[in-house]
């Protein structure tokens, strides 16, 4: 169990016994009617998450961002399913910035990881996760977290709430509970031929106790969770109903374009504001310690004035690194042995000097920094009036990162509002530890007050300011047996996060010496969270190096995998569903190949099987992936697809062609054509998602279909040109 785990699960038990058996406290339960406008007439909240109306309309409150991912429509299927509702009648609302509000699921089910609690512990232990979600402003959208943690508990609330109305009505006809039936939003008596709806029951049904650990539906018993019903977001986006932080528009509205140090951690030095107080519109210039900001009536008029100005900024110290020099550093790091263990089994050191040098296998790979490159650029609005603060902005953390704006500017947490918005893109770019945007457009809100201002990044701004995927590298090596099995693996890794931050990334394989190490590395260059997160390399490593372990061995890379593989494992009946439906054996055409790899991340196994060929620039030509997923229990079909597809695109454009490169410290891409990504003509004419019918249990969907993309397309060209690629993006490297 890792550290972090420990100590919150400790600090949710230890919590909850000490709140008794409580679930929602009554302060924030009050805070959470209050926040959903319940009232007369306005409809009641159940179980915290849930309101329902006189009319009827159901309105589940999410904690997560909607950046299109679907989850909006997912969670509500859920909770609905249990809850019996019509679903005609369902609607979603983003859950408000405030701890009233805290997601206590997403703590649970991180802590638990699928881990069944005793009937007797599930209200106290409950209670003290609701109280540490609150503790560290827990709302976050991220990790692939929002369908297998947050919709667990959203269904465990549809189930209370259910149970709730049919007490209330049973409590009006003065009836056992027992014998009434709920279906659509109406709840029956059928030996009485009396019925109710939800709206009718839903004001005495919120005086009731929420039962904390109410029976939920059986697989066979879903009415909603396992079909494509139509997104709840689509028609609002298709209209352009929808409003992004881009189009908000309020009276009396300022408008920021804002330029900070290219080297990240410079400071502004000096500056002449003289030329840009020339331009009409302009209302003022605010200078700040590591940007300069033009403040206009309209956002061109600011941009076009700060393009005259000519700011001058250190560079911290940083001016002379580059990605050369960033890379160099690392592989003195890998050399020098100083490393600290993440995970060991066997004796892998022992068994490497004891093995014959040419049943040693070795390499090293390294993976670039990665932009998150999201169609909408960074944007945030503020308003700094009688002491109070008030941001409307997109992010993916919206109540850590309305008390980190507390933080910043010393205000009490109820002297921030912070209105969460639909995201056009993010992919772990706007989480509260690199929302830095949020901090500045804070600043110049307090120097225009009490005006609103707008700050919008141009597109130049966002890809010098990005928060990167680390540029990482490794060394692994790894002993033969006389079979060809591996009978040890020695690996370092460097770990740009820090030392709170490291993790072990086991071997699924059937390696009896495991040796993983990191050493933590340094750099100046803003870094953060990216889909999938260090998966995204971990993957690339292990099965890119699985496939030189199979060629080493003279075996085919299937074959190989799968007989290093526990017969009727998960792991395994994926691997073999991918190489199944890729028909991994029938030949290609000459020129064209298939690689394949294995990836378990975020409580799914996805397995690729990627057809390919070289253009004639030597880049890779996707002709088709098939994708096998095992994310346990599967919500909306098509959304699932959807997102595995998604990923599997995302995946393959940062394996061929992108990369964040530095010079003299600063970010080399202005702009896309420097930074290209996948278009429609070179996407694969043909992908197949492939679910795995299991009983493991719930898996995100997010990301999981990332990871084994490059290993898969890297192994292709490896099956193609005999050359071993061990650097991305291939393109380069090719």
């Amino acid at each position: 169990m890792k550290r972090r785990t420990f100590l919150l699960g400790t600090a949710a038990v230890a919590g909850g016994l000490a709140l008794g058996y409580r679930v929602w406290s009554a302060g924030f339960d009050a805070q959470a009617a209050a926040l959903a406008g319940t009232g007369t007439g306005a409809g009641a909240l159940l179980a915290g998450w849930v309101k329902i109306g006189a009319d009827d309309v159901v309105t589940v409150y999410v904690p997560h961002a909607d950046m299109g991912q679907g989850t909006h429509t997912a969670l509500a299927m859920m909770l609905a399913d249990e809850l019996d509702a019509d679903w005609a009648r369902v609607r979603t609302e983003r859950a408000p910035a405030d701890k009233a509000f805290a997601n206590r699921f997403l703590a649970q089910g991180w802590v638990l990881q699928g881990w069944q609690l005793p009937s007797f512990l599930t209200s106290t232990v409950g209670a003290g996760f609701a109280e540490a979600a609150r503790f560290i402003n827990l709302q976050i959208t991220g990790g692939s977290t929002a369908v297998r943690f947050t919709g667990q508990g959203l269904r465990v609330v549809g189930a209370a709430a259910r149970s709730m109305l049919a007490e209330a009505a049973a409590r009006r006809w003065q009836v056992d509970a027992k014998t009434l039936s709920v279906a659509s939003s109406v709840v029956s008596h059928p030996p009485s031929g009396r019925s109710a709806r939800f709206g009718e029951l839903a004001a005495d049904a919120a005086t009731l106790t929420a039962p904390s650990d109410p029976q939920l539906k059986a697989r066979r018993d879903h009415k909603l969770i396992g079909r494509s019903l139509p997104r709840l977001d689509v028609p609002a986006k298709v209209t352009g109903e929808m409003q992004y932080g881009i189009d908000l528009s309020l009276p009396d509205m300022l408008h920021a374009a804002v330029r900070s140090a290219p080297v990240h951690g410079g400071k502004l030095v000096a500056i002449d504001v003289a030329p840009a107080l020339k331009f009409d519109g302009v209302e003022r210039v605010v200078k700040l310690e590591s940007s300069v900001a033009v403040v206009a009536k309209s956002f061109w008029q600011a941009r076009r004035a700060l393009d005259a100005l000519h700011p001058v900024f250190d560079d911290g110290g940083n001016g002379g690194a580059s990605t050369r020099t960033h890379f160099d550093q690392q592989a003195r790091m890998l050399a020098d042995g100083k490393a600290s263990s993440v995970h060991r089994s066997g004796d892998a050191e022992a068994m490497l000097k004891a093995a014959p040098a040419d049943r040693i296998v070795e390499a090293t790979y390294r993976v670039p920094f990665l932009h998150h490159a999201a169609m909408e650029p960074i944007n945030a609005t503020a308003q700094f009036k009688k002491g109070e603060l008030i941001v409307w902005a997109g992010e993916q953390d919206a109540l850590g990162s309305k008390a980190a704006l507390a933080a910043s500017l010393g205000l009490a947490a109820d002297k921030v509002t912070l209105h969460a918005l639909p995201i056009g893109g993010a992919f772990g770019r706007r989480i509260a530890q690199t929302s830095q945007h949020l901090a500045l457009v804070a600043e110049i809100a307090k120097v225009v007050s009490p005006r609103p201002v707008k700050m919008i990044w141009t597109r130049e701004e966002d890809f010098a300011q990005g928060a990167y995927r680390p540029a990482v590298s490794t060394y692994i090596r790894a002993a033969l047996g006389a079979d060809g099995r591996p009978t040890a693996w020695s690996q370092v890794y460097v770990d740009l996060a820090g030392p709170g931050r490291r993790e072990g990334y086991q071997i699924p394989y059937d390696i009896p010496a495991q040796s993983l190490n990191v050493v933590a590395g340094k750099t100046h260059v803003r870094t953060g969270t990216w889909r999938s997160v260090a998966h995204s390399q971990h993957a690339f490593y292990t099965e890119c190096f699985m496939d030189e372990l199979a060629a080493a061995a003279g075996r085919d890379p299937f074959e190989y995998r799968r007989d290093l593989l526990p017969t009727g494992s998960r792991l395994r009946k994926v691997l073999e569903l991918a190489a199944e439906k890729a028909e991994w054996a029938k030949p290609l055409a000459p020129g064209a190949a298939r690689g394949l790899a294995l990836v378990e991340s975020f409580g799914t196994i996805v397995a690729h099987v990627i057809e390919a060929s070289l253009g004639a620039d030597g880049s890779p030509q996707v002709h088709r992936v098939t994708a096998a997923v095992d994310c346990g229990d599967v919500c909306h079909p098509d959304n699932a697809t959807a997102q595995v597809e998604g990923a599997i695109i995302m995946g393959l454009s940062a394996a061929i062609g992108e990369q964040i490169t530095i010079e003299q410290g600063e970010v080399v891409q202005k702009n896309f054509p420097d930074y290209p990504l996948l278009t429609f003509a070179n996407a694969p004419p043909r992908i197949d998602v492939h679910f795995l019918a299991s009983d493991g249990p719930w898996g995100g969907l997010g990301e999981p279909g990332l990871p084994p993309v490059a290993p898969a397309l890297a192994n292709a060209m490896f099956a193609i040109s005999g050359k071993r690629q061990r650097i991305l993006p291939l393109t380069a490297a090719a």
